[in-house]
């Protein structure tokens, strides 16, 4: 029994750090703009929520280029990724929405296999796609 209990606690501790958490996204010219929480729900599925944006004259925007229930809503508590499921080392299935126009892109995302404190967002229509890496931000840093 002993055996088992440190073959179960090493496969444990042997699985990927979780991508639940607080993340800095970065645009594609490297330029942070704001610190999303990931979390899972009751359901299971994985979303993530603009906990913060970064640049103080920002805060109080709202996206206006959203549509349905998002519209002209604040930028700050927004869910902007919903729906992941996981499969494997990814989560899939997803959506993603660009609150600077509003567009919403089917999501997948997954940590980096070399540093899981970078998190790999890839929003996507058909084979277009555009993936960005979010940096771990740690609870004591926000």
């Amino acid at each position: 029994m002993k055996y088992l209990i440190v073959i179960l606690l090493g496969v444990q501790m042997a699985q990927p750090q979780d991508i639940e958490g607080f993340w800095k996204t970065v645009d594609e010219d490297g330029i942070a703009k704001s610190i999303v929480k990931v979390y899972e729900t009751e359901t299971g599925k994985i979303e993530g929520k603009v906990y913060r944006i970064l640049k103080n004259s920002e805060r109080d925007r709202r996206c206006t280029e959203c549509k349905g229930e998002m519209k002209n809503k604040p930028i700050e508590g927004l869910v902007i990724m919903e729906g992941l499921a996981p499969d494997g080392d990814e989560y899939n299935d997803g959506e993603i929405t660009d609150p600077e126009n509003g567009k919403t892109y089917d999501c997948k995302i997954w940590l980096d296999e070399d540093n899981p404190d970078i998190l790999h967002v890839r929003g996507y229509v058909s084979f277009f796609y555009r993936t960005q890496d979010w940096k771990r931000v740690e609870e004591g840093e926000l």
